[in-house]
C-alpha cells in the first residue's frame, strides 16, 4: 500500500466511526455473532434434511422461529425506547446463547422433529425479535450524523464479513463431521462473545465523542434552530407535522407519513418472496445438487456480494435521491434471484447470488440510513420495529408456503416466482411519490426557498 493510501486509511480511522470505541465494540460483537448465525444457517437445514426430514418440516420449524420473532419485534421496539437498546441487546444475546446451547445438545442426539426443534426455535425467534429493533436504534446513540451513513455501512460490512466466513466454517464442519453439533456450538459461543462486547459499551454512550465533533454539532444546532422551527409545519414527505415542541407518538407519526405507510406495504410484499427463498428454497437446491459444502460456498458468495454493496453504500452520504438508488438495487436483486438455478450449475448460481448480495447490501444500508435520519429519535425504535414487523411478520408464512410449493412444483421454478414478486413489490412502491422521495435531499435553491 502506498504512503498516500496509508495516510488516507489512518485518517479515516481517526475521524470516522472506527474512532469511537463503543462503535468498534458493537461492530466486533456483531461480526462474531454473525459468524455463529451462519454456521447455524447451514447446520439447521442439514439437521432436518439429513434425518429424513422434508422441506415441509424445515418450513414449519422455521415458522416456529418466525412467529415469535414477529410478535416480539414491536415489544423490542418499545423496550429499546424505554430501557435503552444496549441493555435489551445484551439480554437477548444471553438468552439466545443458552437456547442455542440446548439446540446443540439436541443436534448431538440427531433429533429432528417438530416437537423437539419447534420450542427452541420459538424462544430463539423471540430473542431475535427483541434484538432487531434495538440493533438499529443504537446506532444514532453511538455516532453523530456526519458518521451515521459510514457507521451503518461499516456495521453492515462487519455483519456481511461474518456471513461470508460463517457459511464456509459451518459447511466445512457439517461436511467433515456429517453432523451439525459443532456448528451449533460455534453459534452458542458467538452469542457469548457478542454479549461481552455489549457489556463493555458504556451505558450512556453518546454520539460525537470527539471534542471537535461536539463543537461542530453545537454550532450547527445553534445556527439551524430558527430554520427548523419554520419547517416544523411540514413533514418530510409533505404530510402535516405535529406542532413544534409537542411530542409525537408512533401511531400518529405513521398515520401522517405516507412514505412510512408505503414502505411497510412494500416490506410485506418483498419479504414474502425473499424469506422462503433464502431459508428453504436455496438449501433445498443445494441439498439436491451440491451438498453442505456447496451450500456454504453459495452463502459465502452472497455474503461477499453484500460486503461489496455495503462498502459502496459507505460512500453514499451525498446522494440526492437515495430511495431511487435503493429501489434500482432491489429490482436488480429480483432479476438475479430469478436465474439462480438456470446458469449452468454451482458457479452460475454463485455468480447470481453474488449480484443479489451486492444489491441487497447497498439497498438495505441506504434504506436504514434514510430511516434513522428521517424518523424522530424519541420514537425511532418503535417506528423501526413496525417496519421490521412488516418484514419479519411475513417470514412464517413465507417459509411455510415455500416448503409446500417446492413439494408440488419443484425447487427450481420457485426462484423466478420469488424474483418477479420482489420486482413487482418495488415497482408498486415507486408508483407512490412519497416512497420515491423518501430521504431525498433538497437542492440548495429549494432549501433556501423553504427557509425564507
Amino acid at each position: 500500500m502506498s504512503t498516500a493510501a496509508t495516510r488516507r486509511v489512518t485518517a479515516a480511522f481517526r475521524s470516522g466511526p472506527l474512532a469511537v470505541r463503543s462503535f468498534r465494540l458493537l461492530a466486533g460483537g456483531q461480526l462474531a455473532s454473525t459468524i455463529g448465525d451462519y454456521c447455524y444457517a447451514v447446520a439447521l437445514p442439514w439437521l432436518v434434511l439429513s434425518n429424513h426430514g422434508s422441506t415441509i418440516l424445515l418450513g414449519f420449524v422455521l415458522a416456529c422461529y418466525g412467529v415469535p420473532r414477529t410478535v416480539f419485534i414491536p415489544v423490542g421496539g418499545m423496550l429499546a425506547d424505554k430501557f435503552g437498546p444496549r441493555t435489551l441487546m445484551l439480554f437477548a444475546d444471553v438468552m439466545r446463547c443458552v437456547l442455542v446451547g440446548v439446540r446443540t445438545f439436541l443436534a448431538a442426539r440427531h433429533t429432528a422433529s417438530l416437537i423437539t426443534l419447534g420450542p427452541t426455535a420459538a424462544f430463539i425467534g423471540a430473542g431475535e425479535g427483541l434484538f432487531l429493533p434495538a440493533s438499529f436504534t443504537i446506532m444514532p446513540s453511538l455516532l453523530d450524523d456526519t458518521r451515521l451513513a459510514a457507521g451503518n455501512a461499516l456495521s453492515s460490512t462487519a455483519v456481511q464479513v461474518g456471513s461470508l466466513i460463517g457459511p464456509a466454517i459451518g459447511g466445512a464442519l457439517v461436511a467433515a463431521t456429517g453432523a451439525s453439533t459443532a456448528a451449533f456450538g460455534i453459534d452458542a459461543a458467538s452469542f457469548a462473545v457478542s454479549a461481552v462486547s455489549l457489556a463493555l459499551i458504556p451505558r450512556r454512550a453518546a454520539a460525537g465523542t470527539m471534542a471537535a465533533s461536539s463543537a461542530q454539532t453545537a454550532d450547527s444546532m445553534a445556527e439551524t434552530a430558527d430554520s427548523l422551527t419554520k419547517l416544523a409545519d411540514t413533514a418530510p414527505d409533505g404530510q402535516a407535522a405535529e406542532p413544534a415542541g409537542k411530542p409525537q407518538g408512533m401511531l400518529a407519526y405513521i398515520r401522517q407519513s405516507r412514505a412510512i405507510q408505503v414502505i411497510m406495504v412494500v416490506a410485506i410484499a418483498a419479504n414474502l418472496a425473499q424469506g422462503g427463498l433464502g431459508e428453504v428454497a436455496l438449501p433445498a437446491l443445494a441439498h439436491e445438487h451440491w451438498g453442505a459444502g456447496g451450500y456454504g460456498a453459495l452463502l459465502a458468495c452472497m455474503a461477499a456480494g453484500a460486503v461489496i454493496g455495503t462498502l459502496v453504500a459507505a460512500r453514499s452520504g451525498g446522494l440526492r435521491n437515495p430511495a431511487a438508488v435503493a429501489s434500482s438495487a432491489f429490482i436488480i436483486a429480483g432479476g438475479a434471484m430469478s436465474v439462480v438455478p438456470y446458469l449452468g450449475g454451482e458457479a452460475g448460481a454463485a455468480a447470481a447470488l453474488l449480484i443479489l448480495g451486492v444489491c441487497n447490501g447497498l439497498g438495505n444500508v441506504l434504506f436504514y440510513t434514510m430511516a434513522q435520519r428521517s424518523i424522530p429519535s424519541a420514537i425511532l425504535g418503535r417506528v423501526l420495529s413496525m417496519i421490521m414487523l412488516c418484514s419479519a411478520g411475513t417470514f412464517p408464512l413465507s417459509v411455510a408456503v415455500t416448503g409446500v410449493l417446492i413439494r408440488h412444483i419443484g425447487t427450481s421454478p420457485f426462484f423466478p416466482i420469488a424474483g418477479v414478486f420482489l420486482v413487482v413489490a418495488v415497482l408498486g412502491g415507486n408508483s407512490q411519490r412519497a416512497f420515491r422521495d423518501f430521504g431525498r435531499q433538497a437542492e440548495p435553491s429549494e432549501r433556501e426557498s423553504q427557509l425564507a
